[in-house]
């Protein structure tokens, strides 16, 4: 049964494929999506050709205050070419590692990719390098521009979600997704 609470809002049921919306603006639900994405610093990219073989990747990122999310590769690497290849188009997994079985909270975004302006290189590349922690290597902006064989890159978030809290179904456990209202994900700031 499909349980809508107003037009536009239901809690998850197998129906909707376990997306709750009731949660989409929740202060508690955005500060933790915050949270995972300022303290985790890898993500998975997902990417795909056009003849729809998948690819997943980690990568070190970074983000701004749009929640767009910045990396450096290879031209040549797999997860870029699919980028060029199928018009950005790409899923993004920010997770922990380190949490029990039935603990972990991630962040799923989906939107498009592409190349970083290269005036905006030069910015990024230390936001990079700050999130890092530790001493920046010896690299400049040309390091990411043509000819170089690595690019900064930047995803533009299109929707979001959050691992909600497990529903108990006869003896198995469902892990929801809560779709996130991005705007109010991004606005976000704790008080």
């Amino acid at each position: 049964m499909f349980l809508k609470l107003s037009s536009n809002m239901s809690i998850a049921t197998a129906e909707n494929a376990w997306i709750d919306t009731t949660d989409s603006r929740n202060p508690e639900v955005l500060s933790q999506a915050r949270q995972i994405i300022e303290t985790t610093i890898y993500c998975s990219l997902s990417t795909c050709t056009p003849d729809g073989f998948p690819w997943a990747t980690p990568v070190f990122f970074t983000f701004d205050q749009d929640l767009n999310l910045y990396w450096s590769s290879a031209v040549v690497a797999k997860h870029s070419q699919n980028i060029y290849q199928n018009h950005g188009r790409l899923a993004v997994a920010i997770y922990s590692t380190d949490k029990a079985e039935g603990k972990g909270k991630g962040v799923y975004f989906t939107g498009v990719a592409d190349e970083l302006e290269p005036e905006r290189v030069s910015t990024v590349m230390e936001s990079l390098f700050r999130r890092a922690g530790g001493e920046a290597p010896n690299r400049t902006a040309q390091d990411y521009l043509p000819p170089s064989p690595r690019r900064m890159y930047k995803f533009t978030p299109e929707a979001a979600w959050i691992t909600g809290q497990r529903i108990p179904m006869g003896n198995q456990l469902i892990d929801p997704k809560i779709q996130l209202d991005l705007t109010a994900l991004r606005q976000w700031e704790a008080e």
